[in-house]
């Protein structure tokens, strides 16, 4: 990923789902935040109630390529978690790109101007 890194820290994720404005689809639901950094950082959870480790495993495989080929198109100092639905499971990884880029993208950049905009 060019212009991100992962988010590993629970407190980093948290932060996140309580300060951070979020976009729900039946597929994800996905929380951003500015981070005043030259990078994007980026996370993903999947729950058990998506389903078993192979299940869970595909949606946030089928989450990164989603991310990796929109990613140019994000505004850069950003942190964004995407949190699997149980909806991901039964979809190809084309339409969640499709969908992604049609409206996740334009989701985010309008959630971060009010952000912005709200301080």
């Amino acid at each position: 990923m060019l212009y991100t890194t992962i988010i590993k820290d629970n407190r980093d994720f948290l932060n996140l789902y309580k300060k951070g404005r979020y976009i729900v689809s039946k597929y994800t639901v996905i929380y951003v935040k500015p981070n005043g950094r030259p990078f994007n950082r980026f996370g993903i959870t999947a729950g058990k109630k998506i389903g078993n480790a192979v299940c869970r495993n595909r949606a946030k495989r089928i989450i990164r390529v989603a991310y990796r080929d929109c990613e140019i198109m994000l505004p850069i100092g950003i942190d964004i978690v995407i949190v699997a639905r149980s909806g991901i499971v039964g979809i190809k990884s084309d339409e969640y790109c499709g969908y992604f880029k049609k409206y996740g993208v334009k989701e985010i950049d309008k959630n971060i101007r009010k952000f912005l905009n709200k301080k």
